[in-house]
């Protein structure tokens, strides 16, 4: 058993998937890896999430310590933008990789149907 933040995984790979598994971590993560990114341009890169599920994967994340939220206040209007924390960047390589591994399953479910 592996303990992370007082809860409980069976497994090292459940560690991980209880940080950044589920329909949208992964998604938000790998739009963050080239840049900063605000709320609303995540929505936009994200047509299909709500704007609730995208705000409670937000804070999940930061409270996990991947991503950093930095509210900017010098000018109105208030600026808000998401970035990958230190830690979160040592995902990027599993990111990466699970990114490709998805390009591989389409090109070869395209084939088998041809």
């Amino acid at each position: 058993m592996y303990t992370v933040k007082g809860k409980e995984y069976p497994c090292c790979t459940s560690v991980t998937m209880g940080i950044i598994g589920g329909k949208w971590k992964s998604v938000i993560l790998f739009y963050l890896i080239k840049e900063p990114l605000r709320y609303n341009e995540l929505r936009k890169k994200m047509k299909d999430v709500t704007e609730r599920t995208l705000s409670l994967q937000l804070k999940d994340l930061e409270a996990d310590g991947v991503i950093q939220r930095k509210v900017y206040t010098t000018k109105p209007p208030l600026k808000v933008e998401y970035s990958l924390t230190d830690f979160g960047k040592t995902l990027i390589p599993l990111l990466q990789e699970m990114a490709k591994w998805g390009d591989y399953v389409v090109k070869n479910e395209l084939e088998t149907i041809v």
